[in-house]
């Protein structure tokens, strides 16, 4: 065997056994709940899940007489979209981007949520729009966020309902 197939083999094998170490942190990922967080004076701390959609599909578009709600959504492949379209959306990639279409046309809707690339954005926006609402990660929720209950449960309870 020649000292460039050794290398090669070797790399592979280490690439094996660095896959192998990380594929349980990627498993461990999926069991964090996804947090619904919102602006400190935003004026609820407790929604049902049933409210939640209604907030995000824009049926709901004032927290109070002064307060609009701003939707954040994180943009595609991001987990918290994923748990976002399949929980509260119930809708395809394809669904949620003709779902808003149609409601900016039918002049129901401003404009679609706001779309975000990182949870860090996501808690610097919450922190700086009243009124914004976003979904993060439960393990990244910065001070200065308000973390909601949904249906009377926080991320990490039981029964939560967005994992």
């Amino acid at each position: 065997m020649t000292a460039h197939w050794k290398f090669a083999s070797r790399v592979f094998a280490l690439s094996c056994l660095c896959l192998a170490l990380l594929s349980p942190l990627a498993a461990q990922r999926h069991d964090v709940d996804i947090a619904v967080v919102v602006h400190p004076d935003t004026p609820v701390s407790n929604l049902s899940l049933s409210d939640v959609r209604k907030v995000f599909l824009g049926d709901r578009q004032y927290w109070s007489t002064n307060v609009p709600v701003v939707l954040l959504i994180r943009a595609p492949v991001a987990r918290e979209r994923d748990v976002v379209l399949k929980i509260i959306y119930q809708m395809s990639e394809s669904q949620f981007k003709q779902y808003w279409i149609a409601k900016i046309f039918r002049a129901e809707a401003a404009t679609a949520p706001k779309v975000v690339y990182s949870n860090d954005i996501a808690n610097q926006l919450i922190t700086a729009i009243p009124g914004a609402i976003a979904f993060v990660d439960s393990k990244d929720v910065r001070p200065g966020t308000k973390v909601l209950r949904v249906d009377g449960r926080l991320p990490g309870e039981p029964g939560y309902p967005l994992r």
